[in-house]
């Protein structure tokens, strides 16, 4: 098969092959896992015998009984019998089996392993305490410099290739329609729901559909904005349906485990404190807004903020909303000692607009750099304040986050 090689992950993770430490991909479903672990091993370790190499997908149907740490293990002992030297195990859903790190614990004691997993739900981590080291890498859909350079062959400028960018999101498999809106949205739709039942209702045995879809839709279209559960409540119930605050938020936070969104914590920049209301939430896919029926036309700034934000965190960043008195930055940006802050606009060349967007910085008295991004062509720098063309920015390359932990 024709598989998308992302070099800023495949580099890190080439560093860590044959280094006693579990490497572990997460992320939504299609963002590209398991192409690349198909990568590793069948690029990466060409040279290693294939019965050295297990690949294992958890949840195609033939391995539906498999679900728990004991029949894995029955499963693995036929495959192993005869096999000598390393073995390199690929585990793709991981999250399928129950007790899932008996088994690595297990192998690891009497084989020279190497282990490479991937998961779609966030709790993975989170809820799993590993006697050995790991690194996570989350793997977020193609950025926009990934998404030019796979359609470089469509001879398109930087900026139509933007506005398809805008319109359809960056899931890689989107490569095989050239383009065409019409298949594009059909497979995004499919995802989404895909996303939706298995990762979400299905896992979290939600069964009142209908509300959950309109509380998704909610968010969809408030992509950007602050919201609280409360108004979400409200809401729904001017369409006469009825549901809790807590069932709301718990709600969000199954979609969030499902990486299907992301929660973004407010920071109050002067007090140097993160807030513990006033999140916002972005998608991790923006083309399944205009997927959904959300059109461009409306709140393209928000679009524009929800392409910058994963961005910043395919490069490695975490982020924050920023807070000064009664004004917001739209991102704080932080990366070990770095720290940069993005103000994120459609159009500046109104002066009025200038001014209000530039003039949040006035409260910014540290020495970081701040940006403003815009459609705008022209530079619009002024008072030590960078601005760039976003899509100029976003052709930028920083690289990929990853972290040991154990």
């Amino acid at each position: 098969m024709d598989y998308t090689s992302r070099e800023k992950y495949i580099n890190k993770i080439k560093a860590l092959i044959n280094k006693p430490i579990i490497k572990i991909l997460t992320g939504m479903r299609r963002v590209g896992k398991s192409s690349l672990l198909h990568i590793i091993k069948d690029t990466i370790l060409k040279d290693v015998a294939d019965e050295n190499k297990i690949y294992i997908n958890f949840e195609t149907s033939m391995l539906l009984g498999i679900n728990n740490a004991y029949s894995l293990l029955e499963y693995l002992k036929s495959l192993l019998e005869d096999i000598e030297g390393k073995v390199y195990f690929f585990f793709d859903e991981i999250q399928v089996i129950d007790g899932w790190k008996e088994v690595i614990s297990d192998l690891k004691l009497n084989r020279d392993c190497d282990f490479y997993l991937t998961s779609s739900n966030a709790k993975l981590i989170s809820n799993t305490s590993l006697s050995e080291e790991y690194v996570e890498f989350e793997i977020q859909p193609f950025t926009f410099s990934e998404f030019k350079k796979t359609f470089e062959n469509m001879e398109l400028s930087k900026e139509n290739l933007f506005y398809k960018f805008i319109q359809l999101g960056g899931l890689p498999f989107l490569k095989y329609f050239d383009l065409d809106e019409t298949p594009s949205f059909e497979y995004l739709n499919d995802i989404y729901n895909t996303v939706l039942v298995k990762d979400v209702l299905q896992y979290n045995n939600i069964r009142d559909v209908d509300l959950f879809n309109h509380i998704f839709s909610y968010v969809i279209a408030n992509v950007g904005q602050s919201f609280s559960a409360s108004s979400i409540k409200t809401y729904l119930k001017n369409k006469n349906k009825n549901i809790s605050v807590d069932t709301i938020l718990n709600y969000l936070e199954y979609c969030n485990i499902a990486f299907l969104i992301k929660k973004v914590p407010r920071y109050d920049v002067l007090s140097k404190k993160t807030l513990k209301i006033d999140e916002k939430y972005y998608l991790t896919d923006h083309g399944f807004r205009q997927a959904t029926g959300c059109p461009i036309t409306q709140d393209i700034e928000r679009i524009l903020e929800n392409i910058v934000y994963i961005e910043l965190l395919s490069r490695g960043y975490e982020v924050k909303v920023g807070k000064v008195k009664d004004k917001e930055i739209n991102f704080i940006a932080k990366k070990e000692k770095d720290l940069s802050y993005y103000q994120i606009s459609y159009k500046i060349r109104d002066e009025k607009t200038r001014e209000r967007i530039f003039e949040t910085y006035n409260l910014v008295t540290d020495n970081f750099p701040k940006y403003v991004l815009s459609m705008d062509h022209s530079n619009f720098s002024q008072d030590g304040v960078i601005h760039k063309n976003i899509i100029d920015f976003l052709l930028e390359d920083e690289g990929v986050k990853w972290k040991i932990s154990k």
